[in-house]
């Protein structure tokens, strides 16, 4: 009977879903290097036993939220309008800062009031890695090697204003304009836009 349940996946789906959602609430009341698997469980409304089934320990569980929510902000991301790569490249960024910053769960990830576990969290997330190297290559570099590190760099440059924010949105927007772009997308690069 197992093999024709084929509603098992999506099971498992929405019941990791749920416990994220828990876990998701657990972030925004307390500091989430504090949230332990107990305190998950329980607002999940389940046992630790199954808690564990879906995510073998803590570092899963955070490694599968912040995929989550990475994705959940990328979809909310809208640059494809904008011709100007380095234009592009810091409404991007901007509008990533200022999503981020939105969302208690999220900027609790990035408090400086204790050791910042969101930007360890980035750093190590390949999906975070992935959807970077995706939009620097977007913005029309096509070298593996460069699309490669100036994502991980651009990660970088995010959880650095997350953690140490400049002024206002428009200071943040000076120095992205000014220091990034142009370390991001190369004048070569500009002059081969479409447009």
């Amino acid at each position: 009977m197992a093999a024709n349940d084929w509603l098992a996946e999506r099971r498992t789906e929405v019941a990791a879903d749920r416990i994220l959602d828990a876990a998701e609430e657990l972030f925004t009341r307390h500091d989430p290097g504090s949230v332990g698997m107990n305190e998950i469980a329980k607002a999940a409304g389940c046992s630790r036993a199954t808690l564990y089934r879906y995510f073998e320990n803590r570092e899963a569980l955070r490694t599968a939220y912040v995929a989550r929510e990475t994705h959940r902000l990328s979809e909310s991301i809208d640059v494809d309008d904008i011709e100007d790569p380095r234009e592009r490249l810091v409404t991007g960024i901007v509008t990533t800062l200022r999503l981020v910053r939105e969302s208690p769960a999220l900027s609790a990830w990035f408090a400086t009031t204790a050791p910042p576990l969101g930007a360890e969290l980035a750093e190590q997330s390949d999906v975070i890695t992935a959807l970077a190297a995706a939009f620097v290559s977007s913005l029309g570099d096509d070298h593996p090697a460069n699309v490669a590190g100036r994502g991980r760099w651009l990660v970088r440059v995010i959880t650095s204003l997350l953690i140490f924010p400049g002024h206002d949105e428009a200071d943040e927007r000076a120095m992205l304009t000014e220091f990034v772009a142009p370390v991001v997308v190369p004048a070569e690069q500009v002059s081969r836009a479409p447009g």
